[in-house]
């Protein structure tokens, strides 16, 4: 594989394959995430990992692996430990300066935020795979039941490696740049009924599943029209709901070699502090003065 980049942050399933195939030159091949997250119907995404996967590929659970321990204030996806963080990742045998690339079943934004977590804890060449592992299935690839031993990688944590928005950044940027709120067009309008719901000032609506077509991110020339209006030069910022959606956010941008800041805590870290504003409708609204 190419050496990461702000553009390189997604992988096709036949470059995949070819990959894993050893195909190519590649001396070290990536290691492989599946990615599961538990949806309240009862039904654990392991057994399906474990009905065939990518061969190789590690099972990583999202509530226990990729999201801390929520608090009083930090929302609902806090970040992890970043000492819990470094043993999965050995575990993982992901190496330090290593290739990763992630996928799920389903929701492309829970292979995001694994990407996210990963580019954040310093995993620099950290990929998403295109269209999960319904691409993969698509492309011919083959699936298997082995399930791989914990590993003895060498990766360093280096929490920061990608930009993170407080409270306070994420109002002030409001004012002064772009904030983006990826969670639904309904969910951002809010209900004036309803305390606790609606968008923070200022913040743009742009749906985080508005990044995708059939699963797979859109090439560049969409998603330059649907950020147009938020590519001037200026700062930008992403939220959603509890800090997963808006990853695909920072995603899309990456791919286009825009950095976008993440508030991890985002909406629901927001509304725990009745003093910050909010509003609802379908503007953004009167833009803020900056938050204190």
């Amino acid at each position: 594989m190419c050496p990461a980049s702000a553009r390189n942050v997604i992988i096709s399933a036949s470059e995949l394959g070819a990959v894993l195939s050893g195909s190519t030159s590649i001396s070290t091949p990536p290691v492989v995430l599946e990615v599961g997250r538990k949806n309240g119907d009862g039904v654990d995404p392991r057994h399906s990992y474990a009905t065939g996967h990518i061969p190789g590929a590690h099972y990583v659970e999202f509530e226990a692996d990729l999201v801390g321990t929520p608090t009083g204030s930090s929302g609902q996806g806090p970040l992890p430990e970043v000492g819990d963080l470094q043993g999965r990742l050995r575990d993982w045998g992901v190496d330090d300066g290593g290739t990763v690339v992630v996928h799920t079943r389903g929701n492309p934004a829970v292979a995001a935020r694994a990407w996210w977590i990963l580019r954040w804890a310093g995993v620099a060449d950290t990929r998403c795979l295109d269209g999960g592992l319904a691409a993969w299935q698509a492309f011919g690839g083959p699936l298997d039941t082995a399930v791989p031993p914990p590993a003895a990688g060498t990766a360093v944590v280096r929490p920061g490696s990608l930009p993170v928005l407080t409270a306070e950044d994420a109002g002030r940027l409001a004012t002064a740049g772009h904030l983006v709120d990826a969670r639904s067009p309904e969910a951002y309008a809010g209900d004036p009924r309803r305390t606790g719901t609606g968008h923070i000032p200022g913040a743009y609506s742009v749906p985080g599943s508005d990044n995708f077509s059939g699963g797979r991110l859109r090439g560049a020339a969409e998603l330059r029209a649907l950020y147009a209006d938020h590519l001037d030069g200026r700062a930008v910022g992403a939220y959603c709901g509890g800090g997963v959606s808006a990853t695909t956010t920072v995603l899309a941008l990456a791919s286009l070699g825009v950095e976008a800041a993440l508030y991890p805590g985002s909406w629901s870290a927001w509304i725990t502090d009745p003093a910050r504003p909010t509003t609802t409708g379908t503007d953004p609204g009167a833009r803020p003065p900056a938050a204190r």
